[in-house]
């Protein structure tokens, strides 16, 4: 017995130090992994490492600590192309490239694959230069610190302009309106608009009813403070157009415009019906001419006598009728009706032409400048030929008030000398007017005609 305890006494020791010298090497071991962990993630390696090997060699909580703290913010308004903002790279968040699906406006979607399943962060305030604004892209696990998440789909518009001119705001609206038409006709949490870098919390009323028309009550989101400190926002889902409609193919650009005017149709509670016949029993078609005047800059010196001249040729024409509107009197909805029951748009060139996107595809617009347009005013002066393009309006021609000579104070500088002629008013030239309503309404009798009388307005799509 003794024997045998002391053989288990010499087993016991045996097995004792054969447990020290395992739990020697698992302590050695155990030291070694973690300085070769340490070791990884100091060193530049890590970084060159995909993120789910990454998220494999060391904890989630820490994965997101390193890469909070390496989120670099860019200027939202990059000045490197500041020449160029209008054509090739956009200043406005450039180091991302933009997603193209055919014949739709170029967009960015954040998180997508494009963009490595990463968020939009932005930190700014309002009315503060765009070059002091600043972006970022972060993963949803590490945000930046004191970052604030808006949760749900936020709507990013930017226009090198603003959004209190119609012309440009319809044209910053179009692509989110055509997004969502494509996307099950989804809307937005809020809005988020910027102009040349720098945070906007208004619009015009004109361009703020028709937002609403479609996409209902949806806020303009301000950026505000945590204890008194600007902090970054970052957005759950954020859709960014910066491009306006872009590469939208014509036949998209028709339907997003389709979509447009019946969604404010039906916001303003007008049902367009079908399309009368002339009340005289000619069988005629009905053809409404509407000439919207404008107070102020580019309007008629002589606006009794325009109107007499277009009445008198409205009048020689079974089934024309014609009214005379002052746009600055309309409310939106009045502009709306009032274009809806238009088939030929007489008005000087102006803010209050927009409204013709209210009118059914393949109407009609007569433009009208005052001198100095046509030689000084530039490509700009185009700008509702592009929107009749754009909404399905015919836009032929326009009349020009020929400038002799110019009587500007500096005439050999032209900068100056558009400045001078810029808000002039017009003047009018009968001959050309009564030729040109004449060719106009023949042209707008024979294409009804063909078309059958067929009002073209179906329900929309969203």
């Amino acid at each position: 017995m003794a024997t045998t305890a002391e053989e288990d006494l010499k087993e016991a020791t045996r097995l004792k130090r054969s447990w020290k010298k395992s739990n020697i090497v698992t302590s050695v071991l155990l030291a070694s992994l973690v300085i070769f962990l340490f070791h990884i993630l100091v060193s530049p390696f890590y970084f060159s490492l995909n993120g789910s090997l990454a998220k494999e060699v060391m904890s989630s909580k820490l994965h997101a600590e390193l890469n909070a703290s390496n989120i670099t913010f860019l200027p939202l308004k990059d000045i490197r192309f500041a020449k160029t903002a209008m054509d090739g790279n956009t200043w406005f968040m450039s180091s991302v490239n933009d997603t193209y699906d055919p014949n739709y406006a170029e967009y960015l979607f954040f998180p997508s694959e494009n963009y490595e399943g990463k968020l939009l962060c932005i930190n700014t305030s309002t009315g503060v230069d765009g070059t002091k604004n600043s972006y970022a892209l972060a993963w949803p696990e590490a945000l930046p610190d004191s970052a604030i998440l808006l949760k749900g789909l936020s709507f990013v518009s930017y226009t090198y302009y603003d959004f209190y001119n119609l012309w440009h705001g319809v044209s910053a609206l179009a692509p989110f309106v055509g997004w969502s038409m494509r996307k099950g006709c989804l809307k937005p949490k809020r809005w988020i608009l910027f102009a040349k870098g720098s945070l906007q919390t208004a619009t015009g009323a004109w361009l703020r009813q028709l937002m609403v028309a479609n996409f209902g009550q949806v806020p303009i989101r301000r950026f505000g403070k945590r204890n008194g400190v600007q902090v970054p926002y970052c957005f759950e889902q954020a859709l960014v157009m910066r491009h306006d409609v872009g590469k939208m193919s014509r036949e998209r650009r028709w339907d997003v415009f389709q979509e447009i005017r019946c969604k404010a149709r039906s916001f303003c509670g007008i049902k367009p019906g079908k399309k009368m016949k002339d009340l005289s029993g000619s069988g005629a078609p009905l053809i409404r001419f509407t000439l919207l005047m404008r107070r102020g800059s580019r309007s008629f010196k002589d606006p009794q006598a325009v109107s007499e001249i277009f009445r008198k040729e409205c009048e020689k024409f079974d089934g024309c009728v014609m009214k005379v509107a002052q746009s600055e009197d309309l409310s939106f909805c009045q502009q709306v009706k009032v274009l809806t029951h238009t088939d030929i748009l007489a008005s000087p060139h102006g803010a209050q032409m927009t409204n013709m996107i209210f009118m059914d595809r393949n109407s009609t617009v007569m433009e009208f400048f005052p001198k100095g347009w046509r030689e000084l005013a530039g490509a700009g002066q185009y700008a509702f030929h592009w929107l009749a393009e754009q909404s399905g309006m015919n836009h032929p021609d326009a009349w020009w008030e020929k400038l002799d000579k110019k009587h500007c104070p500096h005439p050999e500088n032209d900068h100056e000398c558009w400045n001078f002629y810029k808000n002039g008013q017009l003047g009018h030239n009968e001959t050309f007017f009564v030729e040109w309503a004449r060719t106009v309404l023949n042209q707008v009798r024979l294409r009804k005609q063909q078309l059958d009388n067929v009002h073209n307005i179906s329900s929309c799509s969203c």
